[in-house]
């Protein structure tokens, strides 16, 4: 099944360009378009797409604030930011508002179609320096409580990228089990979301990259 994509920016030439070389690439569909962060959630529900890339500076409503909505509503559709922004509070507050991955327009196309089939696999993806900028702004809880065993084996598989659907089924467990766990690493790691959690724990040394 091809990866269902929305391209959100407010400059026709850019998503028509985005149009013409995502539709070379068998495995990506795109199946909508919006220029401002409103029509962007409109068509996010409307469209369920597995990905969308968001241009973070958008007019009516901002692509931050799109991208806390879209993700709030829609937990499996994922927010690619694509953007000429490249500054550290821009990065760091993408990816608490739910961002998936942070690339600049400048990327090669190649890059970007990767980048759409890694968060469509919920993995992670960020430019060199957006993963330098935020790696160095995680900041380490002072006491993080002890994770179980059980919290310990849905970290390695939120590591490597894994749905809740995938983490149910690899640990032998039902979906709603495997939120609840979510929850709780996310409240004992001081993190905002999955992306944080993992780069808290890689830091931590809770996992490897090649969990």
């Amino acid at each position: 099944m091809a990866i269902r994509v929305l391209i959100v920016d407010d400059h026709s030439v850019v998503r028509e360009g985005l149009r013409m070389f995502l539709a070379r690439d068998p495995d990506i569909e795109v199946v909508g378009e919006a220029a401002d962060g409103n029509a962007a959630i409109e068509q996010a529900r409307q469209l369920r797409p597995h990905v969308v890339v968001m241009d973070l500076l958008l007019p009516v409503i901002d692509g931050m604030t799109a991208t806390r909505t879209i993700r709030h509503e829609l937990p499996e559709t994922e927010v690619l930011a694509l953007t000429s922004v490249l500054e550290q509070t821009s990065v760091v507050e993408a990816i608490r508002a739910g961002a998936i991955g942070y690339l600049l327009k400048g990327s090669q196309a190649m890059e970007i179609r990767a980048a759409i089939k890694a968060a469509a696999a919920g993995q992670v993806h960020l430019s060199p320096q957006a993963s330098t900028y935020l790696l160095s702004t995680v900041r380490m809880p002072e006491r993080p409580e002890p994770l179980t065993p059980r919290e310990m084996d849905v970290l390695r598989l939120l590591a490597q990228g894994r749905f809740n659907k995938e983490i149910a089924r690899a640990l032998q467990l039902v979906e709603e089990t495997v939120k609840f766990h979510v929850r709780h690493i996310l409240a004992k790691l001081g993190a905002q979301s999955r992306t944080h959690a993992v780069l808290t724990a890689l830091r931590l040394g809770l996992v490897s990259p090649q969990s």
